[in-house]
């Protein structure tokens, strides 16, 4: 059985998302904001593409990053509080606001808990099930904080120009659901995905 994803994969992976970020580039109306949630993608593919030979990831955390890369260049076109599906969800649900957002900080939360997972077992880092979770979602919230002072530097340096790129739609307490979606996505990594996530990196280890 395959332990990582095939380089054609790999690079099909790596083109759709530059290609993503081309046209997103050209159509977005707002190409600060774009540029600003588009720049983890930015750094992140190239990255992990010189790295595949030297430390190959499981599968699971390839396509989470792929799904992940593509909701921050999608919100970055649109800007988070104006997504369309986001609007569609929205009016499904009878919610106040667009829910756009809170998927990217699920996912926030989610994709960097999974990372920090996959390195401390395969570095042997942290050995017990309990003290494994307890410490990928603190480094899923500290990455979290970190990205909401990104937000509140922003914020600071740009005004009201930082409207769009902030998403808060109004909402006094969005720092605090972002964080709680956040929070989210990495007990759903520990809960939900730990298992299939552990049998992928014992293959990668034969």
């Amino acid at each position: 059985m395959q332990s990582t994803l095939s380089p054609r994969l790999l690079a099909c992976g790596a083109a759709l998302l530059l290609a993503l970020i081309i046209l997103t580039g050209i159509a977005t109306a707002d190409r600060a904001t774009w540029l600003m949630e588009v720049t983890p993608v930015i750094i992140v593919v190239p990255l992990l593409w010189a790295t595949v030979q030297r430390y190959p990831l499981t599968p699971l955390l390839y396509v989470l990053i792929f799904f992940h890369a593509v909701i921050l260049i999608v919100g970055g076109m649109y800007t988070y509080a104006k997504v369309p599906v986001g609007f569609e969800v929205q009016s499904w649900l009878g919610l106040d606001r667009n829910p756009y957002d809170k998927l990217g900080h699920f996912f926030q939360g989610l994709v960097p808990a999974l990372a920090a997972r996959e390195i401390l077992l395969r570095g042997a880092i942290v050995r017990g099930r309990r003290m494994l979770a307890f410490i990928v979602c603190c480094i899923a919230l500290a990455i979290s904080a970190l990205y909401e002072l990104i937000e509140w530097w922003a914020a600071l340096a740009m005004g009201q120009g930082a409207d769009d790129f902030l998403g808060t739609q109004g909402d006094p307490w969005d720092t605090q659901s972002d964080m709680f979606c956040a929070l989210l996505g990495a007990l759903f990594t520990v809960v939900v995905l730990g298992r299939w996530h552990s049998r992928q990196i014992a293959r990668l280890r034969r």
